[in-house]
């Protein structure tokens, strides 16, 4: 089956979700960049209350966190283990690669910035490949040769190229902002 194959099959799956579940991905991008900035308030808050010694900052962190945790639970509905903080920990690490990227791209260092971009953007997707119950990782095998999608029974061969490939096919066309 070839990149563009599994990249159709997999859109499918994913306007079937989207269909059943009654999401609003649109939306969701947008939240998803919101919870992003979030997650970076919670940070700063943090560095700020320790740089000034001034607790009334954590007391402004806890607000936000919960604010947070309230707007996650829109987007992350169904998780088990530790996908809740993995979801997390995805979207924090695509906001600092951008940031960093963004800063890169300043110093007019676009090679890194664009290596930086492309590590965000493969984050974000696998943020919604699990959100989405895309990804499967009961299958996923050590070697990243095989990974299961959706309700697949077998693991698929690669055809070309990674999971983040193919995540990153499926949120460009499946999570369009600019959809209303």
């Amino acid at each position: 089956m070839s990149k563009s194959d599994d990249v159709k099959n997999l859109l499918k799956k994913v306007e079937g979700v989207t269909k059943e579940k009654k999401l609003d991905l649109s939306s969701d991008e947008d939240l998803s960049i919101a919870i992003m900035n979030l997650i970076s308030i919670e940070e700063h808050l943090f560095f700020t209350s320790q740089k000034t010694g001034k607790s009334s900052y954590l007391d402004l962190l806890k607000e936000v966190r919960e604010m947070r945790k309230d707007l996650l639970k829109e987007i992350i509905t169904d998780y088990e283990g530790e996908v809740w903080c993995i979801s997390k920990h995805l979207l924090a690490s695509s906001m600092r690669l951008m940031e960093v990227g963004t800063k890169e791209l300043g110093k007019g260092n676009k090679s890194k910035a664009e290596g930086l971009f492309t590590k965000a953007y493969n984050l974000y997707s696998l943020f919604w490949g699990i959100n989405l119950n895309i990804v499967h990782t009961d299958n996923v095998k050590r070697n990243d040769t095989e990974i299961n999608f959706m309700d697949e029974k077998t693991p698929q061969k690669k055809s070309s190229g990674s999971i983040f490939d193919k995540l990153g096919e499926v949120v460009k066309k499946a999570v369009d902002c600019c959809k209303e």
